[in-house]
């Protein structure tokens, strides 16, 4: 199993100030300026899996990552130590297993789906957190081979020796898992494989709203997801966004950097773009 995989999954949970400082221009792009900086910044939101026929890398993109000098990710996807760490993190604490928070229905249920729909037992899940068995899931909701743009931006990023750094650390995201209870999570699993239309439906209009680049659609899309946020809004956009702001100006004062997260972390008047022009930086929408 792939580690990055599992990771860029849990992104698509984990992602999903005053009025004049939220965005208003449908833009995925931002050039960050201002605040003492002698060279511009850019931010990017992404969608952490999408399908190959609607992945795409513009030239203004291009020509922003090519004006920086280190990329900037929720988590630094590149450190060596990230299987380690990610591998001590996954599992339930007091050795709570998935038979032991399930019904005896309920495990077989996902049981049968993972052998059936995805070729997959769910025995080397055993004592994984449920979370971590949605990894594997978008495959079947998105109907493709899904693509990332973290592993793209980095590939790029690699092209010009720019450093790759995490925003958060993994056990910080991980940590954020931890404040929704185990049986919920299982609940959660659960009825995303109960209602699968319902899923995919969704999915494809968040798809469709970040092709259009509208931010604050997708931002209330996520905001009242069925099978997202879970009323965990406060704890996986906002308390996230507003660390987010003192190492983003950390680390754009070190040298020009091409930040990407999330799209959904971008709108709203809790998001990254309106807290960083609250804490003083100029952040104008870039064209496609």
């Amino acid at each position: 199993m792939k580690i990055r995989s599992l990771i860029i999954g849990l992104f698509f949970w984990a992602g999903i100030v005053s009025a004049q400082n939220t965005p208003k221009e449908n833009s995925l792009l931002w050039e960050i300026s201002g605040k003492g900086l002698s060279k511009p910044s850019y931010l990017f939101g992404t969608i952490h899996l999408i399908c190959p026929t609607d992945f795409s890398l513009s030239d203004s993109l291009k020509n922003a990552i090519s004006k920086t000098q280190q990329l900037a990710l929720e988590i630094d996807m590149d450190d060596p130590a990230l299987m380690g760490t990610m591998t001590k993190t996954m599992f339930m604490a007091d050795g709570k297993t998935l038979q032991g928070i399930l019904t005896e229905n309920q495990y077989a249920q996902l049981s049968q789906f993972y052998k059936d729909s995805l070729g997959m037992s769910i025995t080397s899940f055993g004592r994984a957190k449920p979370f971590m068995l949605m990894g594997p899931m978008f495959n079947k909701i998105l109907g493709c081979e899904p693509q990332s743009y973290e592993i793209s931006l980095m590939s790029l990023a690699a092209k010009q020796k720019s450093e790759v750094i995490g925003l958060e650390t993994i056990e910080e995201q991980m940590a954020i898992f931890d404040t929704i209870p185990y049986n919920r999570q299982a609940e959660m699993l659960l009825s995303m494989i109960d209602k699968l239309p319902e899923t995919k439906s969704e999915f494809h209009d968040m798809v469709e709203l970040y092709k259009k680049q509208d931010l604050q659609s997708l931002y209330n899309l996520t905001l009242k997801s069925e099978f997202g946020m879970d009323g965990q809004d406060e704890v996986m956009l906002f308390q996230r966004n507003q660390k987010w702001i003192k190492r983003i100006d950390k680390v754009v004062h070190e040298k020009p950097t091409f930040i990407a997260v999330g799209a959904a972390h971008l709108g709203g008047e809790k998001g990254v773009i309106a807290l960083l022009r609250k804490d003083g930086f100029r952040v104008r929408a870039v064209g496609k």
